[in-house]
């Protein structure tokens, strides 16, 4: 008991560790500092300086125009990201990025038309045609044309068995099911899982809420009325296949790096300097021996 009391009186807190926070002094923010925090940018505001896309006021499959920025400003022609290079002009295909369906009875039937390749962007491309309508989502591993799709926001009490390009809320699918084109909020446009052979996997589900571990391996809860994709994205191969030439390179629209530093002699560049004389190593010096005085008292 005596030692169990002495541990006890180790672990316990002394009063110099507890202080009130009211009396402990406060530090001095600068002004840059406050400012840096307070005038954030907001999220999805940046300018990308590869292309330019030129919508139309109405959404339309005709691939659309598009302007080469090369890494360059639009409006001062200033050279801004180096690694963009100009790179072959590729018509944009507008993806329709709202899966929607109908909230209650039977899901809506989608017939593929055909799989194509967006050359400014990573996956195919499916064109899906609904009744009158015809529209461009991201083509899953194993579509082929003349595939049929559905797409429902109803969760029913039982998980569906869905097939590869379904769309359905993350409430109505297995667990273990791959998924892409994630909603991050219901209603929104499914921004999340859009690369080339990417996909999401459904951990659990608990209350409300659906766990999805992404393709970086983070957790995240989504709620159960986000919409999402069935399937892994098109074109699995993408990050295994070689570029296979600096020409290639060029037309990704890749800048090269190489080239930039060259060493140079002579009067006006970099002076190639000779190196220092030879040094021969010797052996290490011994230690010194310090002298011993022998005292001796008669």
């Amino acid at each position: 008991m005596a030692s169990l009391a002495r541990l006890f009186h180790q672990l316990s807190i002394g009063s110099a560790v507890v202080r009130d926070v009211r009396l402990l002094p406060a530090c001095t923010i600068s002004t840059e500092s406050l400012a840096r925090v307070m005038n954030k940018p907001k999220p999805g505001t940046g300018t990308a300086y590869r292309r330019i896309v030129h919508y139309p006021d109405q959404y339309t499959v005709e691939p659309l125009k598009v302007t080469n920025l090369a890494g360059r400003d639009p409006e001062t022609g200033r050279l801004i990201a180096k690694g963009i290079g100009g790179g072959i002009k590729h018509k944009y295909h507008w993806i329709k990025w709202v899966r929607d369906g109908p909230a209650e009875g039977a899901p809506q039937v989608e017939k593929v038309i055909d799989v194509i390749h967006d050359g400014c962007r990573t996956a195919k491309v499916a064109l899906v045609a609904v009744g009158d309508e015809l529209k461009y989502i991201l083509a899953t591993e194993n579509m082929k044309p003349g595939d049929l799709i559905k797409t429902s926001r109803f969760i029913p009490r039982i998980p569906v068995r869905a097939n590869e390009g379904d769309a359905y809320p993350l409430g109505a699918l297995q667990v273990g099911t791959q998924v892409h084109c994630l909603e991050k909020f219901p209603g929104q446009p499914c921004h999340l899982i859009h690369s080339a052979g990417t996909y999401g996997t459904i951990l659990r589900k608990f209350g409300d809420l659906v766990v999805v571990q992404l393709p970086s391996k983070q957790e995240f809860a989504f709620q159960q009325t986000c919409m999402a994709t069935v399937g892994r994205v098109s074109n699995i191969y993408h990050n295994k296949t070689p570029i296979g030439s600096a020409q290639k390179n060029r037309e990704l629209g890749n800048r090269p790096r190489s080239g930039l530093w060259h060493r140079k002699d002579g009067r006006h560049g970099r002076k190639i300097r000779k190196l220092p004389p030879m040094r021969v190593i010797g052996a290490p010096a011994e230690p010194a021996t310090e002298a011993i005085n022998l005292t001796l008292k008669l």
